[in-house]
């Protein structure tokens, strides 16, 4: 594996680290976290069924800006193309 892919693996992992740190001080269950054995399999699960709602989120948000971004370049191209005609 290459230096950079290891360097985006472990940015990830960072991040997915940091996320269901958050989640699970949300949800009032951090302290659990920090003690593995201690975490039942519920709430395990409502940890990662959390952080599945909030990826899906940020998923959703960045295709809706990337569409709107995409919206406004076609909308900008056929305004000069318009203007080229006249």
């Amino acid at each position: 594996m290459s230096r950079k892919k290891d360097n985006d693996d472990l940015r990830s992992r960072r991040q997915l680290d940091k996320l269901k740190w958050e989640t699970a001080q949300q949800l009032g269950l951090d302290d659990d976290l920090k003690d593995p054995d201690e975490l039942s399999v519920r709430e395990a699960g409502k940890i990662g069924g959390n952080m599945v709602r909030k990826l899906i989120k940020k998923g959703e948000e960045a295709i809706a800006e990337e569409g709107g971004r995409i919206a406004q370049e076609n909308i900008r191209d056929k305004g000069e193309n318009q203007k080229r005609r006249t």
